[in-house]
């Protein structure tokens, strides 16, 4: 039967990785694209990055960031256990060629797409430079995965226990200037960029002075996936569009990253309140599918 948890991993504090039993979206997933599901009956849907797929053994591996009510009742899920719904694959394939030299820029659980799209750069033949980062040396993940498809890979923390200290698009800036001491190249052809949407739009802030094309990839901003809600609608060089069904990779040059940002902020009261309602209703902390009705 498909959708069964084949192997539950906790990756950090908050992250998790799962590797699920599902042949026919691994048969036809893409790099860049994604899967909605629904843990129960009673779930909402909510759509996770497909971070590999293994067309063999028939299945996908998903890495998520417990951020809410559902992300938390899907984190007490284990081995053996089963999601409802899986339905996949989602949005539009990423564009994999040989560009050149490709700078690969991932933030948070926004390295977990990143990581098969830099992969399939390499098989093209690109040379990869990768920059990761984390609040944290705790909240990093993949770092091993990303090293063996990166020429280069630079680490970056906000407090600076491991690597770079500071932000990824300031060592991105450094990169483009030289100014980290390792090979030079004389230029840029790609930079792919994934992570919360400041971190794009710091990113593309920098590549648009240099002018360098870079591919922003919106998977954080969905909610339904099938363009019904238009809860991820975004402006793309004054056009509207949505993430879901338009994308998820759009041109950074041309996302309104502004728009994007304070329409993600419209519901943070909702959702902090619902997580804190929903903890209330089970003090031991648990929040698996058998203590969802309780």
């Amino acid at each position: 039967m498909s959708n069964k948890i084949i192997k539950k991993e906790k990756l950090t504090e908050n992250i998790f990785s799962f590797v699920l039993d599902a042949p026919k979206i691994a048969r036809n997933s893409s790099p860049g694209q994604f899967i909605i599901i629904r843990i129960n009956e009673t779930s909402e849907r909510i759509p996770l990055t497909i971070a590999a797929s293994d067309k063999e053994s028939g299945t996908i591996r998903i890495i998520f960031m417990v951020a809410g009510k559902t992300t938390m009742v899907l984190s007490e899920l284990g081995n053996g256990d089963y999601i409802k719904d899986v339905l996949g694959p989602l949005g539009k394939k990423g564009e994999i060629e040989k560009f050149g030299n490709v700078v690969c820029i991932g933030g948070g659980v926004g390295i977990a797409p990143l990581l098969p799209i830099t992969k399939a750069l390499k098989e093209k033949g690109n040379n990869i430079i990768s920059i990761i980062g984390a609040r944290n040396k705790d909240f990093l993940i993949l770092e091993k995965e990303m090293n063996l498809v990166s020429s280069q890979i630079h680490v970056c923390t906000d407090d600076g226990s491991k690597g770079y200290k500071g932000f990824v698009s300031e060592k991105l800036k450094e990169v483009i200037l030289n100014k980290t001491g390792k090979d030079p190249y004389s230029k840029f052809d790609r930079i792919i960029v994934i992570g919360p949407s400041i971190m794009m739009k710091a990113v593309c802030d920098i590549t648009a002075k240099f002018g360098i094309k870079t591919i922003a990839s919106l998977n954080s901003v969905m909610i339904d996936g099938t363009g019904m809600c238009g809860t991820c609608r975004v402006e793309v060089g004054g056009k509207t569009k949505f993430a879901c069904v338009d994308g998820p990779e759009f041109d950074g040059s041309l996302v309104n990253f502004d728009l994007l940002i304070s329409r993600q902020n419209y519901y943070l009261k909702e959702e902090r309140e619902a997580v804190q309602y929903f903890k209330k209703g089970h003090p031991d902390g648990k929040c698996r599918l058998d203590l969802i009705n309780s």
